[in-house]
């Protein structure tokens, strides 16, 4: 089969990897153009751009696949499937029709579940125990497409979006080649349609909703902690300072304390008082500071029991590195 692949993050390449260690024909890798990144935003290529150059395969970085003309260059390549990943660009009908077998999608959920743009932060925001991948026949829909093959993952306790990520990515990559070599030997079970009234919808995040509210429970604040790392950071503020939470524990707690409010704070962790029982906070950071440990951070930043964290109330800043 000839191949074309559309991609642009690290999601996506390990995908192209995968595809390309497998030995299939990819006859060009299609991503995003390069984009202003990093302290001295300077143009930088997509992980898939580097993968792609790195195999010395044909790649095409248009800013948009609705011109005839783009459309009439893929058109050459004679594909018989392409392959989304993350590509960030919408793909019109003309596009989607255009492969033998039509364009498939890697989706970094169980399908309908969590459709949209950020289904690992929702899964563990919502508290899911089991998420996975779902390979999707490309529609006109936002990831409505029927099914052609499901994997799925365990979440587990400690899990952050970037270890669930990287778990993900792998097995997308795997279940991306399970998925070609079916359908390259016609062995591929029929598409199944999707329940759309079980859809759940992954909004894209905004930094705002990573504001932490001490007043809910230690559980949905471990779960925004998790969820909101590697990016936007589940932030609050102590002392008038922007502080941005990366690792925590829930610990059992009597009701006798203020939401916010700093129960003990010493090498072991800083333990807070939320709506119900109290989050212990292993590695913090304050805005325009490194990443600490507990015991570093407290060693720099004394804090005493009765202090408390709280709500913000100035303008959300994203000072603080990672």
């Amino acid at each position: 089969m000839k191949i074309i692949f559309a991609g642009t993050p690290v999601f996506a390449a390990k995908a192209l990897e995968a595809i390309q260690q497998a030995g299939f024909d990819i006859v060009l890798v299609l991503t995003q153009p390069d984009r202003p990144a990093g302290r001295g935003m300077k143009l930088q290529p997509s992980p898939v751009k580097l993968l792609a150059q790195q195999y010395n395969i044909p790649l095409l970085q248009p800013e948009t696949l609705k011109s005839s003309a783009i459309q009439t260059q893929l058109a050459t390549f004679k594909p018989d499937v392409m392959v989304v990943a993350a590509y960030g660009l919408i793909l019109p009908e003309a596009v989607l029709a255009l492969p033998a077998h039509g364009c498939i999608n890697i989706h970094a959920s169980l399908l309908p579940r969590w459709r949209g743009a950020a289904p690992i932060q929702r899964a563990l925001l919502q508290g899911d125990t089991e998420t996975g991948i779902s390979i999707m026949q490309m529609d006109q829909g936002l990831d409505t497409g029927a099914v052609l093959l499901k994997r799925t993952l365990p979440v587990e306790l400690h899990d952050t979006t970037a270890t669930l990520h990287d778990k993900l990515a792998d097995l997308g990559g795997r279940c991306i080649v399970e998925a070609l070599t079916l359908l390259d030997q016609d062995t591929l079970t029929a598409a199944e349609p999707q329940n759309d009234a079980k859809t759940c919808y992954a909004a894209k995040i905004s930094k705002t909703e990573a504001e932490i509210d001490w007043t809910h429970d230690a559980t949905h604040i471990d779960r925004m902690v998790r969820a909101f790392n590697p990016h936007p950071g589940a932030f609050t503020s102590l002392q008038g300072h922007m502080i941005k939470l990366w690792q925590s524990r829930i610990v059992n707690c009597s009701d006798t304390h203020q939401a916010g409010e700093i129960i003990t704070a010493d090498h072991n962790g800083i333990v807070v008082a939320c709506g119900q029982d109290a989050l212990s906070i292993s590695i913090l950071q304050k805005a325009g500071g490194k990443k600490l440990a507990a015991a570093q951070f407290l060693a720099g930043h004394p804090l005493q029991s009765g202090e408390r964290f709280r709500k913000s109330t100035a303008n959300y800043q994203d000072s603080v590195e990672g």
